[in-house]
């Protein structure tokens, strides 16, 4: 049974372009199918999480992360009696925007982008669904719900103060009101997010042995979850020792989200999904204890694995990648693909050159990004 502040198919504010509604799906269960059937999902399943895709294949990629984002998005959705068909689809646009190498290609890429109105990957999500997607007859994009929409733009909160220019560009034909908090889907979607990778960054830093079980039983949450485990299960092995405390402290993350929601949910007592959106709080969230262990966690991580050695050393070789496929993409547009040609022949100044330039890198995977590397600048990929 939804909850009275649950987001209502009946009451979206509907598409940017009118289209007829489908006979058998919701209108947030067909953007949710858009999402998945988009070129740039798909992309994802190259696109790097921590380690770069050709690393490992166990590690996770941003596909995989943001199946898993979903998942804990409609375990919290369901218990708060909200819309999974919205959480979903928000869950799995979040990192659409996200460009080859994680992180790393994303802080070359805004470097890079500094003088011609920068780079973000939400903002870029967000372009990606409304502009860059091209299948449809009628439109560019995916023409997605307003509440879909409004969910990819601000999960993470209101956004004010100056705007990333993809946002700006976009704010101003269709407001998506971004200094309000989203709904509560999409604010659940944000929070399986920092549950997803809380847990799962563990996970592959223990198979790519930047620490061992012994430094992660020493964590905060993670020593009960360990001890649990030895008294339950006295002699469990190595591997089946460190997968049952890891999936209890992947349980402790999620029942803390939906206790504290529920204890702000009553304080509030919102009766209409917009009454969420006008209550000047985030709703879902974690504990104040619970934030405070995962600063800790977090912290070890950071020094432990995205700081490590290794990974250092690749993120300075493949931050080079990028920084010369742009100017190299910037000097000879000509090489872009046939399909981007025609939008090379519509720009009428630099800074929209380097846009486009910007899509383009952003959207390779790593793979891609690689071989052009190889291909036009004789690179070799980094090993």
């Amino acid at each position: 049974m939804q909850a009275p502040f649950a987001s209502r198919p009946g009451d979206s504010r509907g598409r940017l372009f009118s289209e007829d509604e489908s006979t058998f799906r919701s209108c947030f269960q067909r953007d949710r199918d858009r999402i998945i059937h988009a070129s740039a999902f798909r992309r994802l399943k190259h696109k790097t999480q921590v380690f770069i895709e050709h690393e490992g294949d166990y590690f996770r990629t941003r596909l995989t992360h943001s199946i898993e984002v979903a998942q804990v998005a409609r375990t919290i959705s369901g218990a708060l009696g909200l819309n999974g068909e919205l959480t979903e689809a928000v869950a799995l646009a979040h990192d659409l925007g996200h460009t080859p190498f994680g992180h790393t290609g994303e802080d070359a890429l805004s470097e890079l982008m500094s003088p011609y109105g920068g780079f973000d990957h939400n903002a870029q999500a967000l372009r990606i669904v409304t502009h860059l997607e091209r299948h449809y007859a009628c439109f560019d994009g995916l023409n997605l719900t307003w509440e879909t929409l409004e969910g990819i733009a601000k999960h993470n909160g209101p956004v004010t103060g100056a705007l990333p220019w993809a946002l700006a560009e976009y704010q101003a034909t269709h407001d998506l009101e971004l200094d309000t908090y989203a709904s509560a889907e999409a604010q659940v979607a944000a929070i399986s997010d920092d549950v997803a990778y809380n847990h799962h960054d563990l996970h592959d830093g223990l198979r790519a042995e930047l620490f061992s079980t012994d430094e992660l039983a020493e964590l905060p949450i993670l020593d009960r979850c360990f001890a649990r485990v030895d008294q339950i299960y006295p002699d469990l092995n190595y591997y089946r020792r460190r997968h049952e405390a890891l999936r209890r402290f992947f349980g402790v993350l999620v029942e803390d989200v939906i206790t504290v929601a529920q204890q702000s949910l009553a304080d509030i007592a919102p009766e209409t999904a917009e009454d969420i959106r006008r209550s000047g709080v985030q709703i879902i969230r974690f504990s104040d204890a619970v934030f405070a262990d995962l600063k800790q966690i977090r912290a070890f991580l950071f020094e432990r694995m995205y700081r490590a050695p290794t990974v250092v050393t690749m993120r300075k070789k493949v931050t080079q990648v990028v920084h010369d496929l742009f100017p190299f993409f910037m000097e000879h547009p000509d090489q872009l693909p046939k399909q981007w040609r025609k939008d090379v022949d519509e720009v009428s100044s630099e800074v929209e050159l380097a846009r486009l330039v910007s899509d383009y890198i952003a959207g390779m995977t790593d793979r891609f990004a690689l071989q052009c590397h190889e291909r036009f600048l004789g690179g070799r990929p980094p090993r």
